[in-house]
């Protein structure tokens, strides 16, 4: 009975040790019986499985002893560098620093972004951009842009923020930062006109169609399943719970003589935090806003989609990994950094899908549609060719690309991306025409290309118009589509006998962040009218005449009545006429590759793409 009674005591006192402790490992075969002797006798072998049992909970209550709180015998230096240690680990976990790059990361972090050779100039000109609203009221739902260099992260972030402000402002109050297919089911697909008050816009509103932006362009980098958030060290644990202008102080006095020169220096102060959901997401870029709006904003902007895409994809997207993403010798952003922010990879060419060059070699595009899109004038002078993708996006918002900048377009009517007859048409046979142009942009294909495009179109020419188009060995996309109009519709032509088929009239808006002299706002002083600094906004007004070509607008207007030849062509040349005289800039060039015949007129400056 007594040794009962101890066994059970034994058992007892081995599970109060293991509470509060992890259980150890499950064995097949316990160890230690292995060297009991064949011939213990029945009493030998209760006393051992007692000592194991006590040796066993013995050594629990050992274990938990070290793991229990400091008793009051400890010293008083000991129990506070407990304390100590335990505060800091509080304080960093609700502050939430990041972490750190590795070393190989941050390599090829900075060697990918600015290459090995990059001056300090560049480096200075992506480190003193902050992503900030403009303070002038009436450019005061853009970024301003000082330093030359990172435009093409403010552009293309300047677009999605205009899609938030313009067409999605009842969503601007809500926490959640929706994906941009729930944004599309919410909005009906009829017509929408936004309003043009752009000083109507509040702070608030600006600030989270700001952060909704960055988080959908984040999100579209990692493919819709993360987004990576890079921030400094050296702000990070500042800011929490200041308010106002004090967070402006803290960072500018964090930031004071910081520069980043290589890729040590960038590892350092550099912390990031990976998120699955987008509402996290969405709180941690409210609460580092104020680090995106100090001068290392577009950087580390760039950083974080750089890294939400992920290094080694961004490196699989491009056609030569081996060339910096910032271009010397200004420091441009490259076409990757914006396909990349348009579109979530960092594809070099602007046309739709793969060109195959042959030989298991080929050339990456846009593979998919696009919520805002790109205009380039390097199209308009034959340099190269958008495709549908970037052309007709979601929504009617341009980033405009130059030589050397980058600026934003943008219309308040959704109807201005609806297709006409003839748009419609166009675009179907473009559309064909563009999938066997093997040029890189030329607009030509082979005749045996050629009459798959007929065969898919169903255009049926006439014999001596075929040979006509064929004589060469080769099809221009002009003169084909010249062939087209003149062709009737029941042979899959668009010949228009009222002269009035594409005509359209609509308004667009162009945005330049650039700080510059604005006459048209001088200011007066005591010493006369002194420019403006600011942003530029101009509005558009944009006429695409029915069926003609320039050239041929151009060539009608100029007959006389009298020689016109008949009252029909008299009408057509009618209908065709702006309303007032066309004005030109590189803007025009531009929105003439998106709406072919356009005509454009403004008030005032000619608007800058530069």
């Amino acid at each position: 009975m007594a040794d009962q009674q101890e066994e059970e005591d034994l058992r007892m006192a081995l599970r109060m040790s293991m509470q509060n402790s992890p259980p150890e490992p499950k064995r097949s075969k316990p160890r230690d019986t292995a060297i009991l002797p064949a011939t213990t006798t029945p009493e030998e072998s209760r006393q051992l499985q007692r000592e194991l049992m006590a040796a066993a909970a013995e050594k629990r209550m050992l274990a938990a002893a070290k793991s229990a709180p400091p008793s009051s015998s400890q010293s008083k230096n000991e129990r506070s560098g407990d304390f100590e240690m335990k505060e800091a680990e509080k304080k960093a976990k609700e502050v939430n620093l990041g972490n750190e790059l590795s070393d190989k990361e941050a390599h090829q972090l900075f060697a990918m972004v600015f290459g090995t050779g990059v001056s300090k100039d560049i480096l200075a000109q992506w480190s003193n951009q902050g992503i900030r609203f403009s303070p002038d009221p009436e450019t005061s739902m853009g970024l301003v842009q000082h330093e030359g260099g990172p435009c093409g992260v403010l552009a293309t972030i300047q677009a999605f923020v205009l899609k938030h402000l313009l067409f999605f402002p009842d969503e601007l109050g809500k926490v959640v930062a929706n994906m941009p297919q729930n944004l599309n089911s919410r909005r009906s697909k009829s017509q929408y006109v936004a309003s043009n008050n752009f000083s109507a816009f509040t702070e608030d509103a600006k600030a989270r169609a700001l952060v909704k932006s960055m988080s959908e362009m984040l999100f579209l980098c990692g493919n819709n399943k993360r987004a990576v958030i890079a921030t400094l060290s050296v702000i990070s644990n500042g800011i929490e719970g200041s308010e106002g202008s004090s967070k402006d102080v803290i960072i500018a006095q964090a930031l004071e003589g910081l520069s980043i020169e290589s890729a040590s220096d960038l590892q350092k102060v550099l912390r990031v935090d990976r998120y699955t959901s987008p509402t996290s997401a969405f709180k941690r870029l409210e609460a580092m806003i104020p680090i995106f709006q100090s001068r290392m904003g577009a950087l580390l902007f760039l950083i974080s989609a750089l890294l939400s895409r992920g290094l080694d994809c961004v490196q699989a997207d491009r056609d030569d990994p081996s060339q910096p993403l910032v271009t010397a010798p200004f420091g441009h952003a490259s076409q990757e950094i914006v396909n990349l922010l348009l579109c979530g990879q960092a594809v070099p060419n602007v046309f739709d899908g793969r060109m195959d060059l042959g030989g298991g070699m080929f050339l990456k595009g846009i593979s998919t549609s696009v919520e805002v899109g790109f205009l380039t004038l390097l199209e308009s002078l034959n340099f190269c060719k958008v495709g549908q993708n970037l052309k007709c996006p979601r929504w009617p918002i341009w980033v405009v690309g130059s030589e050397s900048h980058y600026t934003v377009l943008f219309a308040l009517d959704t109807a201005v991306q609806d297709e006409n007859e003839l748009e419609e048409r166009e675009s179907q046979i473009r559309k064909a025409f563009d999938a066997q142009d093997q040029s890189g942009g030329g607009g030509f294909i082979s005749v045996e290309a050629f009459h798959q495009v007929l065969r898919e179109t169903s255009i049926r020419l006439p014999s001596e118009k075929l040979d006509s188009l064929c004589n060469s060995g080769f099809i221009v996309w002009s003169e084909f589509w010249q062939v087209i109009l003149d062709l009737d519709k029941n042979l899959g032509g668009l010949k228009d006998s009222t002269g009035q088929m594409g005509r359209k009239i609509f308004d667009l808006y162009h945005f330049n962040g650039i700080a510059k002299s604005d006459l048209n706002g001088s200011q007066a002083t005591a010493e006369g009218e002194t420019p403006v600094q600011r942003p530029r906004l101009t509005k558009l007004r944009v006429s695409v005449p029915p069926r003609w070509t320039p050239e041929e607008f151009m060539a009608d207007a100029a007959v006389a009545p009298g020689n016109a030849g008949s009252e029909s062509s008299q009408k057509d040349a009618e209908v065709a006429k702006p309303e007032q005289p066309h004005q030109h800039a590189p803007l025009a060039d531009c929105i003439r590759t998106r709406w072919p015949r356009a005509v454009c007129n403004w008030i005032g400056d000619p608007p800058s793409i530069v």
